[in-house]
């Protein structure tokens, strides 16, 4: 973000003496993107950031992707990965790869347990909250979140996902999420922002909309012992499956102990009622809906609005052909017109690949006509390479959604 924050105890100077209350130093981290020539904050942490007292591997889930050859369109159910009982799953190594590729990976998990300490080393963060509530902590601070909610977590925060259940404070429902793993950075879309990064009048949400850490937040404000050694579990860059492996850190200390930290790189969270449809009389293409960017793909969300409104509009999408993208949609909420008889519901994820044109199933093109509003929630991650199905999508695909256009005449 490009927006400055600023919490906590921090020196009136940056790269300055900041003293305890007993004379000692606090310890200045400058946590910065592209070589500290872009978006950066310094934290002051109480323990040398830098001090580990052991590194074990990380086993990861099974990154292994799979080509989508032959060339087909796929209907993803990714509900049925899960069964009822997730109390021992956390957000972080319960994750089922559905689809990735070399910029980004898009996995789903349910679950009920708290997750370790963790940071992802690879690339930003884009976590949505599909049903459920949590509480997710960071060295910035802290965030309560729920159905709706866009975690977006930059490169190499350590932070952890507590999930409330029946007995707490939630709506007793599990912590269901749809995590978008990139290997870059993930942003507002360039053409909703000034150039100093302020998001301009025609952009569908704005600063206001955007949920900042809580913060600064300690270990002993959450009731844990500063001095606890700690494991945090780190994805990052190596020669496994999609060159990523995982190490376990353990730090002689709690993670949780920046007094104050400022800058422009941090944690938000954005909801996806807070995103102002653009509409029109005819119908819009897709990157009016576009929320977030990252290299080489974009997030776009479909949320209720009115539709096109000439006297001879057809609401739902005209067939497509996106010749440079692989489309993937989260179908999250909602009635969503133009999938009518082809087996798609709430909970499914559909992936229609560059070279296949697409469009509504047969009988919806007709059926839209007249209709003034669309009540549906959706999540779309276009990429510009070609994705490749992981365990998780192999496991959860029908098997037959690539044959729903059949006219049925």
């Amino acid at each position: 973000m490009a927006h400055y924050q600023a919490m906590g105890d921090y020196p009136h100077k940056r790269h300055t003496q900041h003293r305890t209350d007993d004379g000692g130093l606090y310890y200045e981290e400058l946590m910065g993107e592209e070589g500290f020539s872009s978006d950066s904050s310094l934290l002051y942490h109480r323990f040398i950031p830098s001090e580990i007292s052991d590194a074990q591997v990380w086993e990861l889930p099974d990154q292994t992707l799979t080509a989508n050859h032959p060339l087909k369109p796929l209907h993803l159910q990714p509900h049925t990965l899960f069964g009822d009982d997730v109390g021992d799953i956390d957000v972080v190594r319960g994750r089922r790869l559905l689809l990735g590729n070399a910029d980004v990976r898009l996995s789903y998990v349910v679950a009920g347990a708290p997750s370790p300490w963790y940071r992802n080393a690879v690339g930003d963060e884009c976590v949505f909250v599909e049903a459920g509530e949590a509480r997710v902590e960071t060295v910035f601070g802290s965030f309560e979140v729920a159905h709706g909610d866009y975690v977006v977590i930059p490169r190499a925060t350590t932070h952890r996902w507590l999930p409330k259940g029946a007995d707490e404070a939630g709506d007793g429902s599990p912590l269901r999420a749809y995590a978008i793993e990139a290997s870059s950075h993930i942003t507002p879309p360039k053409q909703y922002l000034s150039r100093y990064g302020q998001l301009l009048e025609h952009s569908p949400y704005c600063e206001r909309d955007l949920r900042v850490p809580e913060g600064p937040l300690l270990a002993e404000d959450i009731g844990e012992s500063a001095d606890e050694p700690t494991e945090v579990f780190v994805r990052h860059r190596g020669d496994g499956p999609g060159g990523i492996v995982g190490t376990v850190y353990t730090y002689p200390f709690h993670p949780l102990d920046v007094v104050g930290w400022d800058g422009c790189l941090y944690p938000f969270v954005f909801n996806v009622a807070d995103f102002e449809p653009i509409t029109g009389r005819v119908h819009q293409p897709p990157p009016v809906h576009q929320v977030f960017e990252g290299w080489n793909f974009v997030v776009c969300n479909f949320v209720p609005r009115k539709v096109d409104y000439h006297p001879l509009a057809i609401p739902v999408p005209y067939y497509h052909s996106n010749v440079d993208s692989d489309e993937v949609m989260f179908y999250v909420a909602g009635d969503y017109e133009a999938r009518k008889g082809s087996g798609i519901k709430a909970g499914s994820i559909s992936l229609h690949p560059g070279g296949h044109a697409h469009g509504p199933q047969p009988g919806a093109y007709e059926k839209a006509i007249g209709v003034e509003a669309f009540d549906e929630l959706a999540v779309m991650v276009d990429t510009f390479k070609p994705l490749a199905l992981g365990e998780g999508g192999i496991a959860c695909d029908d098997g037959v959604y690539a044959w729903s256009w059949r006219n049925r005449h």
